[in-house]
């Protein structure tokens, strides 16, 4: 099967600086994302965290940072403990003006295929879309 990513995306009234830390200060994520024992936006830092939809299983998420530039891109391997497949997930902001556009790019998500429906396309597409939609934004508008 080709390389078929999802590709998410969101224009928040916020500036870039800000959803940078929301995305990369452990005190933030855990308010909206995933609950990180820890977390350093560092090449090479390895991190993991259990997640899933409200009802069903849940899974063991392996991640490794892969890619850092400040304030722009933070890219990362994700892969499941005990399962096959191994991905990547890019987040880019794009600074515009006193906006930002986030995108979110999950690459190699054919290599879930033999793991079942938690891990389809539409699946992680639905996930992104809720991290974006929902969560992030809810989450800013806090701020």
């Amino acid at each position: 099967m080709k390389n078929d990513p999802v590709i998410v995306e969101r224009v928040y009234n916020v500036h870039t600086k800000d959803i940078w830390n929301v995305l990369t200060d452990n005190n933030e994520i855990k308010k909206w994302y995933f609950q990180l024992k820890d977390f350093k936006p560092k090449v090479g830092f390895k991190f993991d965290f259990l997640g899933g939809a409200d009802e069903g299983p849940k899974y063991l998420h392996l991640c490794e940072i892969t890619e850092i530039i400040e304030g722009k891109k933070i890219a990362y391997s994700w892969q499941y403990d005990g399962y096959s497949g191994n991905s990547i997930v890019n987040w880019e902001l794009f600074d515009q003006g006193d906006k930002t556009l986030v995108r979110i790019t999950h690459t190699g998500l054919e290599t879930f295929d033999e793991n079942g429906k938690d891990f389809s396309k539409e699946s992680f597409r639905g996930g992104w879309t809720y991290f974006l939609n929902d969560a992030l934004k809810n989450h800013l508008s806090k701020e």
